[in-house]
């Protein structure tokens, strides 16, 4: 499926306001929005919506949205003029363009070398012949979607699973941000328990399920394109044992107050994808709803954190 991604750059203080435009317009209807920081890092910071992300924001933010089809500039402006009208601000370096179909991940990660986190043996197919004797092997081919085991967020959240997790252990678990749904293979190849998957990118929610059927657990493994807990199915489902989710720091603490509603009493998290400086920050963030740091495990620039309900 070709699709098309339409972007631009307004100030971080209204970004959310644009952002919200596009993602409750019918017509055309966005398959995802994000927002992220434009050239992370430089020009004066600014004051966030929480005091937690006031290290990390800096002026000027990029929103973009992703569409099944060509979506019509004039639609687009539409859509967000009265936007500018309340906020004041014009977007900037306005662009629609598809999304190529040359996957340059692929062809990056295309080779290499298998990865052991814990117990498990993260491999793609052209590594099949070199799996050790007494490991959980994982078969994860490079592709569109974030998780191949290589990273060091990824590799932190499957050694704290490798650790907490016994074979045939009872829990309802949830894997936010999936990606390529190694984190929900990986609990669901020890645990043998079912185990709810979620991305707001619908290209990670078929490689997912895509890879759960690879690795032999497709009837224990489901996923559905979501927004943090905003999908029917998450709530439905909880509340949760277990919650990993792999994604940036910004986006935990906007979910710290959902973790806190739907992680069951005793339950644990594990969370990755943040920066060393960002740790204070995040578990600032989930202490105030009743959630609390057990462990941490750094690894260079980042660490994963093992938080307690």
């Amino acid at each position: 499926m070709s699709l098309w991604k339409a972007s631009f750059v307004v100030p971080y203080a209204v970004s959310e306001n644009f952002s919200n435009a596009l993602e409750e317009a019918f017509a055309p209807e966005a398959l995802a929005v994000s927002t992220s920081e434009t050239n992370p890092g430089s020009g004066p910071l600014v004051k966030t919506a929480s005091d937690w992300n006031e290290v990390e924001a800096h002026g000027l933010w990029t929103v973009e949205a992703l569409y099944a089809d060509e979506p019509h500039i004039e639609l687009l402006r539409g859509i967000l003029e009265p936007v500018e009208d309340m906020t004041g601000a014009t977007p900037v370096e306005f662009s629609i363009a598809p999304v190529m179909d040359v996957d340059w991940v692929t062809r990056s990660l295309e080779g290499l070398d298998p990865v052991r986190a814990g117990r498990f043996f993260v491999y793609g197919s052209h590594d099949a012949d070199k799996i050790p004797a007494g490991v959980i092997p994982l078969l994860v081919d490079a592709g569109q979607a974030f998780g191949t085991g290589h990273h060091e967020t990824t590799t932190g959240c499957l050694e704290f699973i490798s650790e907490i997790l016994r074979p045939g252990a009872r829990l309802n678990a949830l894997d936010i941000g999936t990606g390529t749904g190694v984190l929900a293979v990986a609990i669901a190849k020890i645990a043998r328990c079912n185990v709810l998957a979620s991305d707001i990118d619908p290209v990670a929610v078929g490689v997912a399920r895509a890879n759960a059927r690879k690795n032999g657990v497709a009837p224990f493994v489901s996923a559905v394109t979501a927004k943090g807990f905003g999908h029917p199915a998450l709530r439905a489902r909880a509340p949760y044992d277990l919650i990993v989710a792999n994604i940036l720091a910004r986006p935990l603490v906007a979910l710290a107050p959902a973790f806190g509603e739907h992680l069951k009493a005793g339950g644990t998290l594990i969370l990755s994808g943040i920066l060393r400086s960002q740790e204070a920050m995040v578990a600032s963030a989930l202490r105030s709803h009743g959630l609390f740091l057990h462990s941490r495990k750094p690894k260079g620039d980042w660490v994963t954190l093992r938080i307690q309900g």
